[in-house]
């Protein structure tokens, strides 16, 4: 069931839950224009398809290229869908059609997404700030409780601690709400007290 799970006068976010490792599917919709974008094509493309149609998507933002995050993929792209990835995870996807690199702005009507490279769960980990708003959706880079997993091929946990601490923590307000790949949501302000802990316990 797709839900708003956040909203303010200018933009409003929906979430599905969708496939075996209950994959979260967001799409940021901008309220004056109308447009929207959908985070990670995780699984059951038809209710993807569905939600694309009802709330204008114009585009695809993947956080990584894990296979749970990219199942629908080819049903997005053959329906005109462009689908975003990094360079570094791109060849874990069937196919794209664009490369996102850190630093950059992606316009969504009248709102404005930052990417966030943020290494250790895959070597392209991408996080995506949303401008004007306490929102950052973290992929599967930061959960509440601890940081991603970084057992898989490409992960490294030195790596995603630092992307943590340089590029989320030290940078991003304590009441910013971070929207994660998989359950619920959390805050910066109730993980970076806990940054040692996960150093400490190594996971």
């Amino acid at each position: 069931m797709n839900t708003i799970c956040w909203q303010d006068s200018a933009a409003e976010i929906h979430r599905l839950v969708v496939g075996p490792l209950d994959n979260n599917v967001y799409v940021l919709r901008c309220r004056r224009s109308g447009q929207a974008v959908l985070l990670d094509a995780a699984n059951e493309h038809e209710r993807l398809l569905d939600l694309c149609r009802a709330l204008d998507v114009r585009q695809v933002l993947e956080t990584h290229g894990h296979w749970d995050h990219i199942q629908a993929v080819p049903e997005l792209r053959d329906a005109g869908y462009s689908v975003h990835v990094t360079a570094e995870d791109a060849a874990m996807l069937p196919s794209y059609d664009e490369i996102l690199t850190h630093d950059e702005v992606i316009e969504v009507g009248h709102l404005r997404l930052h990417t966030i490279h943020t290494p250790g769960h895959t070597p392209g980990s991408m996080c995506f700030r949303l401008d004007g708003a306490p929102i950052l959706f973290s992929g599967d880079t930061l959960f509440p409780g601890g940081v991603g997993a970084t057992g898989f091929e490409g992960g490294d946990f030195p790596t995603i601690i630092a992307s943590v601490t340089d590029r989320l923590f030290a940078p991003l307000a304590a009441d910013t709400l971070v929207l994660p790949g998989h359950g619920e949501s959390t805050t910066i302000g109730a993980e970076s007290p806990h940054l040692q802990e996960w150093i400490d316990r190594g996971w």
